[in-house]
């Protein structure tokens, strides 16, 4: 009897990273339920692709792309995703609304968001666009 469901059979196993088409550079994995929480018109995106992937590259206009080869523009987006723009005012932290610039004049905010991501309370995986933690988009200290 063959072991179908082990962790190298079966064929589920899928790339956690993927390049971009328009850039060429390798980007990480990004649910589906983070997308639906950032484009604009979520109950009309048809979402085809197997797998999603969040390009964070500023100078691409990609910013998810898909393993079926469908893209997601920043113009289709509701949300900006700050480590895309590039401004003071774009956010370091999503669930709190923390920009670059609230950080600049208050570096404690930082420590806010370890505090409140300590106690359960960040919802990063939804409000991110990247759906990854905020924390790693905070300048270091």
């Amino acid at each position: 009897m063959s072991d179908c469901c082990s962790s190298t059979g079966c064929g589920t196993s899928h790339r956690k990273k993927r390049h971009c088409p328009a850039n060429g550079r390798e980007y990480p994995e990004v649910s589906v339920r983070t997308i639906s929480h950032h484009i604009l018109g979520a109950w009309e995106w048809p979402f085809s692709a197997t797998h999603y992937y969040f390009c964070d590259d500023p100078q691409c206009e990609v910013k998810y792309f898909g393993d079926d080869g469908s893209v997601i523009l920043k113009s289709q987006l509701r949300t900006s995703a700050g480590i895309k723009a590039g401004a003071n005012e774009d956010l370091l932290c999503y669930c709190y609304g923390i920009s670059k610039e609230d950080f600049h004049r208050n570096p404690a905010t930082r420590e806010f968001v370890i505090a409140q991501t300590k106690a359960g309370l960040c919802s990063c995986k939804t409000s991110n666009p990247s759906g990854r933690c905020c924390l790693k988009d905070f300048p270091k200290s």
